[in-house]
C-alpha cells in the first residue's frame, strides 16, 4: 500500500513538471499531442478502478462536480455542467486559452441520451506577467447539452477529465466522473444547483442576430502583416464598449485590442500571432459583461491596395523587412555608438598590408554576423522560455556595462601611450585576421545603444516572427553593419585613397583615444543610472586601481608584476561583486512636474478623458534617445507647446529590465528603443513617430490636429 502511494506521488510530480515546461513555452494544443499519449498512460496508474464511478473529481486547488437535475424528462434538452470550484486567485481556461495554458478536455460517453458539444461561457482576460490568458478566475461551469431518448428509463454518462489550473505555476489534473439519473415525466433540479446552472447558461454566447453590435468589416492590414481590424456598428447604446475575444488562438493574439471609436462605429485592432496563416474567415465572441454573442464565420477582407492572395504575414513582408534591416545596419555605422570602434578598425586597416585587407574585411564581417546571430539567438531563446526582453537587454546588466567600461578604458590608455596594449590585445583591432573578427564582435556589442531608422520595425518583427525568419533579420542587420567596411577592403580603388602610413599615425592614434574616453564617461553615467551613485564610485575606483596595477607592473620586476596581477584580480572581483542593480526603474525618471513615470492606468485614464498623451520609450544606454531628449523633448519651446495643449507626458524608462514596458512595446510591434507614441486628443490609437525627432516634427502634431 505504501509503495503504491509513493508511486502515485512520483508520477504526479513528473506530470506537474511536464505541464509547467509546456506552459512556460506558451505551447498551443496542437503542440501537446505528443505529450498526451504519455499523460494518459500515467492516468491509468494514477487512478485505480476503485476511484471510477464517482460523481466528483479532486485536484490541487480545484474540485469538480456535476451540475445536473435529479431527474431528466424524455425528449427535453437540459444543460448539465462540469462545475469547477477553484481556489481564490487560481484560474482555469476557456476554449482559446490565450498565450499559455490549456483548455480542459472532456471525453464523454453516454447511454440513453444524445449529447452535444461542450458550451463555454464567455471568458475574461487574465494577465500573467507579460502574457495574456483567456479563462475564468474563480468557479465556472462548462455546460453539456443532454437530450434523453424517448424510450430511455435512465441516462448514464461517464467522462474522462483533463484540466490545467494556474496561478503563476500551473498544475495539471485528471479525473473520472459518472452520472446516472432516471428519466421521468418532469425535470427536477435542486434549487441551488439550478441557480448556478442558470447563471452560466445566461453567459453562453447567443446568435449574432441578437447582438447589439454588427460586424461591418474584418480587414487584414498590409504591408505590416501584424494586425487585423474588426469594425463594429452599434445598434444600441453607442457609449458602451464591448469586450471581444478571438476563438482562434492560432490566428489572433489574446492581448487586449486597441480601440478607436467614431460615433456608432467601433474599431478593434488585434495583433496577429507570429507566423499566423491567414484564413478566409474567423470567429469571435463579444460580450457586454452580462450577455455574449457568437460572431461566426466573419470574412476577412483585404485592405486597400492588397492583392487577392491570402499569404501569411511572414511571406508577405519578410523581404521588405530584410531590406529594412540591411538599410538599418548600414545607417548604424553613422551612429555615435560605433565611432570609437570603427575609428580603431580604420586605424588598423591603414597599418595593414594591401594583400591582407581583404582578409581583414571578411574576418570583420564574420565577427559581426556571428555576434548578431548569437545575440539574436539568445533573445529568441529567452522569448521562447516566456521571458519579456528586448533588443539591448545586455546593457540592462550592470556587470556587462562595467566590463565595457574596463575594455574601453584600457583601449584609451593604450592609444594615449600609457602602456603597450598593442602587440597583444590591441592588435585585435589591428591587422590580424583574428583581431578583425573580435573587432566585429565588439562593434555589434556597442551598437546596441543605437537603434537607427528602419531598425525598430525590423527588430520588432524579429520579436514575433518564427525563429528562422527572425534569425534572418538579425543576419541582415549584421550584413548592413559590415557592408561599408567590407566594401572598403574589397574595392581596390577605395584602398588606394587611404593615406600612406607615416609618423602622422601616432598623432592620429593619440587623437582617437579621446572618443574612447568619452565612451567611458557615457558608460559611467549609464552605470550610475543602473545602480545609483555607487556606480560612479565603483567604476572610477576600478579604473584607478587598474592604472595603478599597470604602473606597478611597468616599474618593477617579476615580483612586482605578480603584485600588480593580484591587485587587478582583487579589484575586479570586488567591483563586480559590489554591483547591485536596483529593480525600480521608475527612479530613473526625471523628477519634474512635466514628465511622469510609465503607468498604463494613468495613460488609460487620460485617453478616457480625451486628453492627448505623448509616451517617450527611452533608456539611459540608448544614445539616440538621449540626443532626441536633449535636442527636442527637453527643448523649452517643445515643452511649452505640450503645456499649451495639455498633453500628458509619460517617460517609459527601460534602463532596467521592466516587463511592463517590454509588454507595452510589444503591443506596437517593437522590442527596442527609442519609440515615441503619440495619442492625439480624442483618439485611442497611437501614432508612432520616427526614431530621429525634430522640433518641426513635434509642432506638426498639433497643426494636424486642428
Amino acid at each position: 500500500m505504501g509503495s503504491s502511494i509513493w508511486l502515485q506521488s512520483m508520477l504526479k510530480h513528473l506530470l506537474f513538471n511536464a505541464y509547467n515546461f509546456q506552459n512556460m513555452k506558451r505551447t498551443k494544443l496542437g503542440l501537446r499531442r505528443g505529450y498526451r499519449i504519455s499523460l494518459w498512460l500515467f492516468v491509468f496508474v494514477l487512478f485505480s478502478p476503485s476511484s471510477w464511478g464517482q460523481e466528483t473529481a479532486q485536484g490541487d486547488h480545484v474540485n469538480v462536480r456535476w451540475l445536473a437535475p435529479t431527474t431528466f424528462a424524455s425528449g427535453q434538452t437540459q444543460y448539465i455542467g462540469f462545475y469547477f470550484e477553484v481556489d481564490p486567485e487560481w484560474h482555469v481556461y476557456w476554449r482559446n486559452a490565450g498565450d499559455s495554458g490549456a483548455a480542459p478536455r472532456f471525453d464523454s460517453t453516454v447511454q440513453g441520451a444524445q449529447i452535444g458539444q461542450i458550451q463555454w461561457p464567455f471568458p475574461q482576460r487574465l494577465p500573467v506577467a507579460h502574457l495574456t490568458n483567456l479563462g475564468y478566475e474563480g468557479n465556472v461551469a462548462y455546460l453539456l447539452p443532454v437530450t434523453p431518448d424517448n424510450d430511455a428509463d435512465t441516462v448514464s454518462l461517464s467522462v474522462s477529465l483533463e484540466w490545467l489550473v494556474c496561478k503563476i505555476d500551473c498544475i495539471p489534473g485528471f479525473g473520472q466522473m459518472s452520472l446516472s439519473r432516471p428519466v421521468t415525466e418532469n425535470v427536477q433540479w435542486q434549487a441551488h444547483d439550478k441557480e448556478i446552472q442558470q447563471h452560466f447558461v445566461s453567459r453562453l454566447p447567443q446568435s449574432a442576430t441578437q447582438s447589439p453590435w454588427k460586424v461591418q468589416s474584418l480587414a487584414y492590414a498590409k504591408p505590416s502583416g501584424t494586425h487585423i481590424t474588426l469594425t463594429l456598428m452599434a445598434d444600441a447604446d453607442e457609449t458602451s464598449t464591448p469586450r471581444v475575444f478571438p476563438l482562434s488562438g492560432d490566428l489572433i493574439s489574446a492581448t487586449e485590442p486597441q480601440l478607436q471609436r467614431d460615433a456608432q462605429q467601433l474599431k478593434l485592432t488585434f495583433a496577429l500571432m507570429p507566423g499566423a496563416q491567414l484564413v478566409q474567415q474567423t470567429d469571435f465572441v463579444i460580450t457586454d459583461g452580462s450577455q455574449a454573442w457568437h460572431l461566426a464565420n466573419v470574412p476577412i477582407i483585404k485592405s486597400q491596395g492588397n492583392d487577392n492572395s491570402f499569404d501569411s504575414p511572414e511571406t508577405q513582408s519578410i523581404w521588405v523587412l530584410l531590406l529594412a534591416a540591411f538599410a538599418g545596419g548600414i545607417i548604424l555605422n553613422l551612429m555615435p555608438c560605433l565611432f570609437p570602434v570603427l575609428s580603431i578598425k580604420l586605424f588598423g586597416l591603414m597599418q595593414a598590408q594591401s594583400s591582407t585587407r581583404v582578409y581583414e574585411g571578411l574576418a570583420y564581417t564574420a565577427g559581426v554576423l556571428v555576434t548578431f546571430a548569437a545575440l539574436g539567438g539568445l533573445l529568441l531563446l529567452l522569448r521562447a522560455s516566456g521571458s519579456a526582453i528586448g533588443w539591448g537587454f545586455q546593457l540592462q546588466s550592470a556587470p556587462v556595462v562595467l566590463s565595457l567600461i574596463l575594455l574601453f578604458w584600457l583601449m584609451a590608455l593604450s592609444f594615449s601611450g600609457f602602456f603597450d596594449f598593442g602587440h597583444r590585445l590591441m592588435n585585435l583591432a589591428g591587422s590580424h585576421r583574428s583581431g578583425a573578427f573580435v573587432t566585429g564582435m565588439l562593434a555589434v556589442f556597442v551598437a546596441t545603444p543605437c537603434t537607427g531608422p528602419f531598425m525598430g520595425v525590423a527588430l520588432g518583427a524579429a520579436a514575433v516572427l518564427p525563429a528562422m525568419s527572425a534569425l534572418m533579420l538579425f543576419l541582415a542587420l549584421g550584413a548592413g553593419l559590415a557592408a561599408p567596411f567590407l566594401l572598403l577592403c574589397l574595392w581596390p580603388w577605395l584602398l588606394t585613397r587611404l593615406p600612406r602610413p607615416g609618423a602622422w599615425m601616432e598623432t592620429l592614434r593619440q587623437f582617437l583615444a579621446f572618443p574612447l574616453y568619452a565612451t567611458v564617461i557615457w558608460l559611467l553615467w549609464v552605470l550610475g543610472k543602473l545602480v545609483g551613485d555607487a556606480g560612479w564610485v565603483i567604476g572610477c575606483l576600478l579604473m584607478l586601481s587598474i592604472v595603478f596595477a599597470i604602473w606597478i607592473a611597468s616599474k618593477t620586476k617579476r615580483l612586482g608584476k605578480w603584485t600588480a596581477i593580484a591587485i587587478a584580480l582583487f579589484v575586479l572581483i570586488y567591483s563586480f561583486v559590489s554591483i547591485q542593480v536596483e529593480n525600480n526603474s521608475a527612479t530613473t525618471v526625471a523628477k519634474t512636474d512635466r514628465w511622469h513615470a510609465f503607468d498604463p492606468v494613468k495613460i488609460e485614464e487620460a485617453l478616457q478623458q480625451e486628453k492627448a498623451v505623448f509616451v517617450d520609450y527611452t533608456a539611459a544606454w540608448c544614445i539616440t534617445c538621449q540626443v532626441n531628449k536633449k535636442l527636442v523633448l527637453e527643448n523649452e519651446s517643445v515643452l511649452k507647446l505640450f503645456d499649451r495643449n495639455d498633453v500628458l507626458l509619460i517617460r517609459a524608462d527601460w534602463t532596467h529590465h521592466d516587463p511592463a514596458i517590454t509588454e507595452s512595446l510589444s503591443q506596437f510591434g517593437r522590442n527596442s528603443v527609442p519609440v515615441y507614441a503619440w495619442y492625439a486628443k480624442g483618439t485611442n490609437n497611437a501614432e508612432l513617430l520616427p526614431q530621429i525627432l525634430t522640433v518641426p516634427m513635434i509642432e506638426n502634431l498639433f497643426e494636424e490636429s486642428h
